[in-house]
């Protein structure tokens, strides 16, 4: 990571409009690193990051920025569809592994679930991304069965006062 980024501010935000090139900018990094083919909620296209930056529903898409860069990006899915439980998602960008991002941006997905009234939170992931597995059992997640070759995850969210 440049020396420049290093001394800007990371924000976390509501992916939107401004944020379409350095998502898809992200979303190439992804697929260059090989990491499409361990996460694949939708395709990591242009097409795909024009489609986050605009939407619109209830589902949430946030972004780890720093100076206009995306390093990090998450996804809380399924209540555009009518889940009571969303599905959670997240990416780093291959550079900015290893600084906790991700585990931040799992918090604030976390937060931003309880705040909505959810009562849990699932993931899916290979097992054998180790890596993955360690960070999503440290914040709480229990795993119950799997889908698909994927390991299922579950963690509860405490009832808002």
């Amino acid at each position: 990571m440049s020396a420049d980024l290093l001394r800007e501010q990371l924000e976390l935000r509501r992916v939107g409009p401004d944020l379409e090139a350095a998502l898809a900018e992200l979303f190439s990094a992804l697929v260059a690193a090989g990491d499409d083919r361990s996460f694949h909620p939708h395709p990591f296209t242009p097409e795909a990051a024009a489609e986050r930056a605009r939407y619109a529903g209830l589902d949430v898409y946030c972004a780890a920025v720093v100076a206009g860069r995306v390093l990090g990006y998450g996804m809380l899915r399924g209540w555009d569809e009518g889940y009571a439980v969303p599905s959670l998602g997240i990416a780093i960008h291959p550079a900015a592994r290893g600084l906790g991002l991700g585990r931040l941006v799992m918090e604030y997905l976390h937060c931003e679930a309880r705040r909505r009234g959810a009562p849990r939170i699932r993931l899916k992931v290979y097992p054998a991304n180790a890596a993955a597995v360690a960070l999503y059992r440290s914040l709480g997640y229990e795993f119950q069965g799997e889908e698909r070759g994927q390991l299922v995850g579950y963690k509860a969210l405490p009832a808002r006062p």
